[in-house]
């Protein structure tokens, strides 16, 4: 924030009006005052409806500013900060049940100095995904189904993506079935059938207000330039990339979802739980198979702090073997995540 703050004044910006009022940030925050019904024409192909954000972090950013004397942007910052540190205490929870508290310090660490880090200061839902889906996989790691369920659900209410939740939770809970034969108590049923309702609600809500029930949300989305068409549009803008280069952002963009890729491949090689491989594999293909926005895939990815899982056990073994590497390390990635940070929210033009 120091960092930011500094860079921000330099460039004659207010640092809370570049986290609170940024791209999606408007958004929100106009759904929280005013509810849904705001659209942009830009074309034919390209209308912008409020419709393609979900609904749950505007709900509690009206309810902040129903209660408290804080502005919508104000409400949205602070929910966002309080979910950070929510999800950062559920990834320490992942991480401590599956290798330690070391391993859990340098996974919440490394997850907090992402090059795109940023954004979890930002009026953005990234970091109430986070929360909602960390403590939901730390659930089902300990057999609470039940709250491994509503805490999907919520996480389904959250952002599009969101539904890697209940992927995770309902493909844990179809393992357990078979590993039990079916003699499971009715906790696990309820929780598998909790998981999907946020997302499979609000999904529902948009096409019935649409005219097109099943298909209304993706027409929505669509119409933003946003659909999976199995990664054709990605790689035809890196094609573009490499041929004719482009802005500081796009080959930034290009090397955190290669590095995504490879640690994907370093978990499973891991042996991680599925719950774990089930939800990053979810996001990462999302992320990979979506068209439109390239700038903005690594805000998608985010959430899925397990990738960093083979990175925090290499850190901690290098920290006990070479202290001083490992402390070099940290302060690069530090500088990295700052400097980085800044330039995006500040000097960079593209979308986040």
């Amino acid at each position: 924030m120091t960092v930011l703050a500094l860079v921000a004044w330099a460039g004659g910006g207010h640092p809370l009006t570049l986290l609170g009022r940024s791209w999606d940030s408007v958004w929100y925050l106009g759904i929280a005052t005013h509810g849904y019904g705001r659209t942009l024409y830009f074309g034919a192909d390209i209308i912008h409806s409020d419709l393609a954000f979900f609904p749950l972090y505007p709900a509690l950013i009206r309810t902040l500013t129903a209660v408290t004397p804080l502005s919508g942007a104000g409400a949205g910052l602070l929910v966002a900060w309080a979910a950070a540190g929510v999800a950062a205490a559920g990834i320490y929870a992942v991480g401590a049940r599956l290798h330690g508290r070391a391993v859990a310090t340098a996974l919440v660490l490394l997850w907090g100095l992402l090059p795109h880090s940023v954004v979890l200061s930002m009026a953005y839902t990234e970091p109430v995904l986070t929360a909602f889906a960390a403590w939901s996989l730390y659930a089902v790691l300990a057999g609470n189904w039940l709250w491994a369920g509503s805490l999907a659900a919520l996480a389904g209410l959250s952002r599009p993506n969101g539904f890697a939740v209940a992927v995770a939770v309902l493909l844990a809970a179809a393992c357990e079935l078979r590993r039990t034969r079916g003699r499971v108590a009715h906790r696990l049923w309820t929780g598998a059938a909790l998981a999907p309702l946020g997302w499979t609600a609000y999904v529902l809500w948009v096409g019935r207000r649409s005219g097109n029930r099943l298909g209304g949300y993706f027409d929505v989305q669509r119409l933003w330039g946003s659909r999976f068409d199995f990664g054709r549009g990605s790689l035809r803008f890196v094609r573009g990339l490499l041929l004719h280069g482009d802005r500081f952002v796009f080959p930034m963009t290009l090397v955190i979802v290669a590095a995504a890729v490879v640690l994907y491949a370093l978990l499973v090689l891991d042996r991680a739980p599925l719950p774990l491989l089930a939800y990053t594999a979810v996001l990462l293909l999302i992320t990979l198979g979506g068209s439109g926005f390239f700038e903005s895939k690594p805000r998608f990815l985010l959430p899925a702090f397990p990738l960093l899982l083979p990175l925090a056990r290499a850190l901690v073994r290098t920290a006990r073997a070479r202290p001083w590497h490992a402390t070099v390390v940290v302060a690069a990635l530090a500088g990295l995540s700052f400097g980085y940070g800044a330039y995006l929210v500040v000097y960079a033009r593209t979308p986040l």
